[in-house]
């Protein structure tokens, strides 16, 4: 079985709904799923407004794909992308694609993938349309990528001029707070998970989330674990059980 390190993944940026801003987060992301072995960015790279772009992809080994605009109103960028991702898929040669994009088109493009038994991670907007959240195993958005980049950064910083100043940094905020909706699937991930005595393991509880709601992941909150964010929603008790290693189990309160 393959680990994450050794994944062949298929990187698919739609540059007409991305920044260049998001670079550097994004490859630090994707490099925790395997290797991106094709890296490709597509777009009309005649117009003015994926300049921004054109700076990093030598850096970063991104190849650029023209596609002219055919007509006014219409998006070619997101057909030649579905084009290139069929004869990607069909290769066999990859476990996972990366979609970066805000555009609902591609909604299509992962629920195929997925038919296939090929894991399809998305990148995008907070305004992402549902339809291509939901179709992704997993979503990530922008500016989660952004803060823990900007974040490690930061952090570096403080370690090359003082150590003891960089353990001092505030932890990082949360980037969007858990509404109704986001506690009601935390409550039916526990109670899915969880023995006679209500009790459920967290990673557990985590799969389970992860397989209702693909954007439902500790970091588009701000947190780094799950077991901060679901001890700071205040609808659980917490009990750390055995040594090596602890395991974290949770129940909803009464």
């Amino acid at each position: 079985m393959q680990n994450n390190s050794e994944k062949a993944l298929a990187l698919l940026i739609d540059g007409d709904n991305a920044s260049p801003r998001i670079i550097i987060g994004l490859l630090e992301e994707i490099a925790s799923y395997g290797v991106a072995s094709v890296k490709r960015i597509y777009g009309d790279w005649t117009k003015p407004n994926l300049n921004g772009w054109k700076e990093c992809l030598l850096e970063h080994a991104i190849q650029p794909v023209q596609q002219f605009a055919y007509t006014t109103g219409k998006n070619a960028t997101d057909g030649a992308m579905i084009i290139d991702a069929m004869d990607l898929l069909y290769t066999g040669r990859f476990a996972g694609f990366c979609i970066v994009s805000s555009d609902s088109d591609f909604a299509r493009l992962a629920a195929r993938i997925r038919e296939q038994g090929v894991t399809v991670y998305g990148f995008g907007e907070r305004k992402t349309p549902r339809p291509f959240i939901t179709a992704c195993d997993k979503f990530v958005y922008f500016d989660v990528l952004n803060h823990h980049a900007a974040h490690d950064a930061e952090t570096h910083r403080h370690h090359r001029a003082d150590r003891a100043i960089s353990r001092s940094l505030p932890a990082a905020q949360p980037v969007q707070t858990l509404d109704k909706q986001d506690l009601d699937k935390l409550r039916n991930a526990i109670n899915a998970s969880s023995n006679e005595d209500g009790w459920a393991n967290l990673a557990s509880v985590g799969a389970h989330l992860a397989k209702q709601a693909s954007d439902f992941n500790a970091r588009n909150f701000g947190y780094t674990r799950l077991s901060d964010l679901i001890t700071d929603s205040g609808i659980v008790d917490v009990e750390w059980v055995g040594h090596h290693p602890k395991v974290v189990m949770v129940r909803l309160k009464k």
